[in-house]
């Protein structure tokens, strides 16, 4: 399972890790669904998602943006990662999911274009974004939502 995320925030890119926003429900909806501790270090929580299965990575490479915000980035100025080469070397992946509708209409619009049979007939599944900004829905609703990756994709 590959989780996509549009880019990381100010928070991320300042800690060098991927949620690193204290009130980003990522890690505790992974801690409930695949019992990956969000308290642990980011080493071991790393280690425990390859283990279970799950890369996470982002739809962005580099962007322009005034905020953390996704509405804030400059669509002039982005640069999407290089999924060809991703896929060729991770082979075993089988689902995408996005975390959140902007990363979902990124990658739809700037790499599934370009992207090559099979990964661009993967199975795509769009969940709501665990940014705090992104307050429409409760994590307890946000949990349900992506518990779904378990009952479709385990």
């Amino acid at each position: 399972m590959l989780i996509l995320g549009s880019m990381p925030g100010i928070a991320s890119l300042n800690a060098g890790q991927y949620y690193a926003h204290p009130r980003n429900g990522f890690w505790p909806l992974l801690e409930s669904i695949w019992k990956i501790p969000a308290t642990a270090n980011y080493a071991a929580r790393l280690r425990a998602t390859k283990q279970a299965g799950i890369a996470i990575w982002d739809v962005l490479a580099r962007c322009d943006r005034r905020s953390s915000l996704d509405s804030d980035i400059d669509p002039a100025s982005i640069v999407v990662n290089d999924f060809a080469q991703f896929f060729r070397g991770h082979a075993g992946i089988e689902a995408i999911a996005f975390n959140g509708g902007t990363a979902a209409q990124l990658f739809r619009r700037h790499v599934l274009p370009g992207l090559a049979t099979p990964w661009k007939e993967l199975p795509m599944l769009q969940l709501p974004s665990t940014s705090p900004a992104h307050a429409r829905l409760s994590l307890e609703d946000k949990r349900r939502a992506w518990a779904a990756l378990v009952a479709d994709y385990s």
